[in-house]
């Protein structure tokens, strides 16, 4: 909040002094709530722990993570994001949503990015969820010339920064609305998205937005 307000208006405050008014006004945060389903499979392939918790990257397309999260809708339906999110700017670097948590939503997601950034070879980290696990996904892994990395089992700080992001958006946006429609769940995720990449102010992006941090990085290049 003290970033948002410092960087739109040309006006300056400090954090305290934000606090004690959110406090007088009840205004707070929301709070993240943390749930993970695993899926049972047996690998096709795995790959060692290769970032090792090395979440500092030095320049877009060095380091890659990635991941699928579950949302609900309506009765019982059910929605499956995947995204990949780059560790030197913290952007979201592509994002697929389905109503189906398979290889194809993965695949997509993957191809999307490489697609928009053919000269990137990252390193590419992921859980041990049975589309990263799969001979197929090795392959375009091989052919686009990136060098796979995966979390230990139930691990999930292996994968830190990206869980950080899914609570972030959950809790900024999914957790605060109950979503009837499966086009709207997408609607808003697709909004939201970009939204954090390109006006979400992060203080450890020296209170940037990631995109604004990606063309600072190139800048200092």
């Amino acid at each position: 909040m003290t970033i948002k307000l410092n960087r739109e208006n040309e006006f300056q405050v400090n954090a305290k002094r934000i606090l004690r008014l959110m406090r007088i006004l009840h205004l707070k945060s929301v709070c993240r709530r943390r749930r993970r389903n695993y899926v049972k499979s047996t690998p096709e392939v795995i790959a060692e722990n290769i970032l090792n918790r090395e979440f500092h990257a030095e320049c877009f397309g060095e380091k890659w993570l990635t991941d699928v999260t579950e949302m609900k809708y309506g009765a019982s339906g059910k929605a499956y994001l995947s995204a990949i999110l780059d560790l030197a700017d913290k952007s979201i670097v592509s994002f697929v949503i389905g109503q189906t948590n398979n290889n194809a939503l993965v695949f997509e997601t993957f191809d999307i990015a490489h697609e928009n950034h053919p000269d990137a070879k990252p390193l590419f980290h992921s859980d041990h969820g049975y589309q990263y696990t799969s001979k197929s996904f090795r392959k375009k892994l091989n052919k686009a010339g990136m060098t796979q990395s995966m979390s230990r089992v139930s691990r999930c700080i292996d994968n830190g920064p990206m869980e950080a992001f899914w609570g972030m958006l959950k809790s900024e946006m999914y957790y605060l609305k109950k979503f009837q429609t499966y086009e709207e769940l997408k609607e808003d995720i697709s909004d939201y998205i970009d939204y954090y990449n390109n006006h979400r102010y992060q203080k450890r992006l020296n209170c940037m937005t990631p995109i604004e941090y990606r063309n600072y990085l190139k800048d200092a290049t």
